[in-house]
Formats: C-alpha cells, structure tokens, sequence
C-alpha cells in the first residue's frame, strides 16, 4: 500500500488569503493559509470567534473563492472553475453538514435526503434515502417534515443527507453547535460512526475541546492564520 505522505492531499492550501469590503475597510480574514490534509485524515479546525474557521470551511467546500492563493480539493484546483464547475465538483465529491442543518422546509425527510442523488439524476434514490435514515434511526419519520422534527432528529437527517452520495471529503461547520447536551453525544457517534464505515475524509469547526479530542489532528486558527497544527498524542494532550 502506497504510504500516505506520498499520496496527492485531498485538501491543499497554498498561501490562501480571503479579504473582504467592510465599508470603506478592507478586511483580512484569511491571511498566508497553507494546509494539506491527506485522504482519510479526521481533522478540527480550532479557533476564537473571528478567526477564519468558518470562512476556511467555505473554501474547502468551494462555496467561496480565495482572494489570493490556491485551493486544490481531490486534484481540482477550484480557482480554475466557474460556479457551475465548483457546483459539479461539489455534487461529486464534498459533503457537508451545516450548524444550522439547513434543511429545505417544504420536502419531507426523505426527500431531503434523496435530493442531492436526484441531482445527479441516479436511479433509485428514494430507496437509498430511507436506508440511510433507517441507519440514522429515522425510517419511520421519513414523511416528516423539518417543522415537525426535533433538533438532533434535523441533524440526523442533515448527517444522512451529507452521506448519501459517498463523498471522499466530508465538512462540518459547528455540527453539534444547536443541539442540547443530551442531544450532542448521539449526533456526534453518529457522525463520527458514518465517517469510519464511509472511509472519507473529515474535516469539522467547532470550539468544542471534547469533540476535537475525538479526532486525530488539530488545526488552530488565530486571527486568520495556522499557528499550530497537532497530530496524535500531543493533539489529545492539547484537546483536554
């Protein structure tokens, strides 16, 4: 088996910089990232409020662009593709879970679920999406609608609609972040539990040191840089 230092990185940074407008200031979100985060790799991106976290995940998702610099996911560099191509590469090859779930409130569980393969146009997707939600203990609220489900049930939904497609990179911004605390520790198994059976890459935010100590590398943020990145044991040491 070829090791992994020697694969190409699923997630690679090179001296990424995000600015934006604030009235008539340039801010400076992002400044200088370089990361590269290897197939299989479970990581969290750690940080305060204001750090970037957020705006990096967005970038790995290609739902935003650098203002400088490089972002490169599963070989494709996404500052070389128009939005129809960040979409494509998207549908292909990103899952993401959203804080927030971010589910489309006028389709049922099911359909929620089904519809990232139904845009890919694959047969069977219905019956995919309610083997999934019987794997996230949903099957029978399948016909429910997002009003009529609680938060960690929304979450699971959000976890087996990310999964459904068998994505190789896996994002979760602040995924436990609205949940309650005998909420949080399901969804979290659950995720985690998913992302072992898929193999994919996970790469998490959260200013949760608990669940960063579930993953096996830390990627600190401060004032839109990395200035730390642990692996390992001294990653757990840290997370506690």
């Amino acid at each position: 088996m070829q090791h992994a230092a020697s694969q190409t990185p699923i997630i690679q940074c090179s001296a990424v910089s995000k600015r934006v407008n604030s009235g008539e200031r340039e801010l400076t979100i992002l400044q200088g990232v370089d990361l590269a985060i290897q197939r299989g790799e479970r990581c969290a991106v750690l940080g305060p409020s204001g750090a970037g976290k957020s705006t990096l995940l967005a970038l790995l998702a290609a739902l935003d662009l650098p203002s400088s610099g490089r972002v490169s996911i599963a070989g494709t560099d996404t500052t070389a593709l128009d939005e129809e191509g960040r979409a494509r590469l998207r549908r292909e090859r990103i899952g993401f879970v959203f804080q927030n779930f971010e589910l489309l409130p006028m389709l049922t569980a099911l359909e929620n679920v089904a519809l990232p393969l139904e845009l890919r146009g694959e047969r069977g997707a219905r019956r995919r999406a309610l083997d999934l939600l019987g794997r996230v203990g949903l099957r029978e609220r399948a016909g429910h609608r997002p009003s009529q489900l609680s938060g960690g049930e929304q979450q699971r939904v959000a976890l087996a609609r990310a999964f459904i497609t068998e994505p190789p990179l896996l994002l979760a911004d602040e995924p436990t972040g609205s949940l309650d605390a005998a909420t949080r520790e399901p969804v979290l198994e659950l995720l985690l539990a998913l992302n072992r059976e898929a193999g994919a890459t996970l790469v998490l935010v959260t200013h949760d040191l608990d669940i960063a100590a579930r993953v096996d590398r830390h990627i600190h943020l401060q004032a839109g840089r990395v200035v730390a990145d642990d692996t390992g044991t001294a990653a757990h040491a840290a997370a506690r």
